[in-house]
């Protein structure tokens, strides 16, 4: 089980630091509506653009907490809990304005990957 936990910690981490600043000013076929980068994705949403710092902060910040827990434990019940909240609005936000299912799929998968990872981090 530990083998497992790692792997999600390494693959939810590199993954949203991925999106967040490798990725943010490009297109992905996952991108709400018809965005083309993040800014435009969040506009998508209806959401203001401030809150496109706040929420990549929050992700970027749970994400090196979730890759700090390889080595510091305690760090990974937190930072996975506000991923999943994160992908939970994420995935929502997909439902409301109407997206295929396909486009929610990165965000419903890091929302298992991180609620397994709550739980798991809370049993051990």
């Amino acid at each position: 089980m530990e083998y497992l936990t790692i792997t999600c910690q390494i693959i939810v981490g590199l993954g949203i630091l991925n999106v967040w600043v490798l990725r943010f000013k490009k297109p992905s076929p996952y991108r709400g509506g018809q965005a083309i980068n993040m800014r435009e994705e969040f506009a998508a949403y209806g959401l203001p653009a401030w809150s496109v710092a706040l929420v990549g902060v929050i992700k970027v910040s749970a994400a090196i907490g979730l890759l700090v827990g390889l080595f510091i434990p305690q760090a990974i019940l937190p930072s996975s809990l506000v991923l999943a909240f994160l992908m939970l609005g994420a995935v929502t936000w997909h439902i409301k304005i109407k997206d295929p299912p396909a486009k929610s799929l990165p965000a419903a998968t890091i929302l298992l990957l991180t609620a397994f990872l709550a739980f798991c981090s809370n049993t051990l």
